[in-house]
């Protein structure tokens, strides 16, 4: 694992639940190519409602057949990483949004094992 601290970006990928790319939903194509692209971390959230550049507001409700929901990907990592992969993201996407918003890395680091398995922590 790369170890990350200090300076980073995060990038926010803002598209629908429904968009697609190659025949499979668009967020898990993104998630798969910022892998493949070695970024420290993404995490796939799906929105409650939200609106868009149309301004029409997608929301979950109960009678409602189609559903297209926001979903964000997220991830941070150094700067150099965040800004080589964004014309492979760009290339990507036939709508949506993209942000970069500067972060402070204070921590980055895999679960320990132990301790999440019931371990007593050493002293």
């Amino acid at each position: 694992m790369r170890d990350i601290e200090g300076e980073g970006l995060a990038l926010r990928i803002y598209i629908g639940e429904r968009d697609r790319r190659g025949g499979q939903p668009l967020w898990q194509a993104l998630l798969t190519l910022l892998r493949e692209r070695g970024m420290s971390g993404c995490s796939v959230f799906r929105g409650l409602a939200g609106f868009g550049a149309n301004a029409v507001v997608h929301t979950e409700q109960v009678l409602r057949l189609s559903i297209d929901l926001p979903i964000v990907i997220e991830c941070v990592d150094t700067k150099a990483h965040i800004e080589a992969v964004l014309p492979a993201v760009d290339a990507m996407l036939d709508g949506g949004l993209v942000t970069l918003v500067p972060v402070r890395v204070i921590t980055h680091r895999p679960h320990d094992t132990a301790r999440t398995a019931g371990a007593a922590p050493e002293e």
